[in-house]
């Protein structure tokens, strides 16, 4: 079957025009109450964990058309936010990247942003159950699941691909960092970096060390640095047409 990207490029550069014309705007959008939440579903996950099982929250959309092509598989997008929207209050994830903008914006893929647990960091282990719980109940084409984060995000998505290396189609960590001795794991993946300059939150040396080992393991990893920019450097990569292109052409490949 082929990719939503290939048979419908044209109509996704439309939706990418519209966000280029209204990126100004989505810096303005408020949150909704947990009860308003419309394009968007809240839902959970059981997860197994070490002391027993627990519940995953997640802030779920799916794209226009969903309920009635029952025989299209859909591109999967897992976002991780940041340290400043844990907790059990749902809301919060809606306050930047994907799951903001698909308050009011169409994409042409599921979007699956769980929340973290107040004092939490995000766990390998549980995000790949939760993806596992996903896929099977949703109409979701493997060869095109993605992952990205910002701050804390960031590092989870480094962690996640780390963990599950032949899993995704390409990842986009922001303003996050990792573990340079896992490069050889993860060369082969689509990996577009975004850091800050001056980042005093995250160290924009965090992100250079990942690109440099990557860079050294044979990786194409890209590296955009915004100069001049502190710790957002979420809201200009999410607002970019350009990125959301690029992830959403990436296909899962065979190492």
């Amino acid at each position: 079957m082929k990719s939503v990207f290939s048979r419908g490029r044209a109509a996704w550069m439309g939706v990418c025009g519209a966000l280029a014309a209204l990126a100004v705007g989505w810096g303005t959008a408020g949150l909704m109450a947990a009860d308003e939440i419309a394009r968007q579903t809240t839902k959970q996950a059981e997860i197994k964990t070490a002391d027993g099982k627990t519940s995953m929250h997640y802030v779920l959309y799916l794209p226009s058309g969903y309920e009635n092509n029952v025989d299209q598989n859909y591109a999967l997008v897992l976002f991780l936010h940041g340290a400043g929207e844990r907790g059990t209050d749902l809301t919060k994830v809606l306050k930047h990247g994907p799951p903001k903008l698909a308050e009011s914006k169409d994409f042409p893929c599921i979007i699956v942003s769980p929340q973290c647990a107040e004092g939490q960091r995000w766990e390998a282990a549980a995000l790949s159950q939760l993806l596992n719980q996903v896929e099977r109940e949703l109409r979701v084409d493997p060869n095109r699941i993605y992952v990205t984060g910002l701050s804390m995000g960031g590092y989870g998505t480094w962690n996640l691909i780390a963990a599950e290396p032949n899993r995704f189609a390409a990842a986009a960590p922001i303003c996050g960092g990792g573990q340079p001795d896992t490069a050889e794991k993860i060369k082969h993946l689509p990996i577009w970096v975004f850091h800050g300059t001056d980042d005093k939150a995250v160290p924009h040396s965090a992100s250079e060390a990942m690109v440099k080992a990557l860079k050294e393991a044979g990786s194409n990893v890209r590296f955009t640095s915004y100069q001049g920019v502190g710790h957002d450097s979420w809201t200009a990569t999410y607002n970019d047409p350009v990125f959301w292109e690029w992830l959403l052409s990436q296909e899962r490949k065979s190492k």
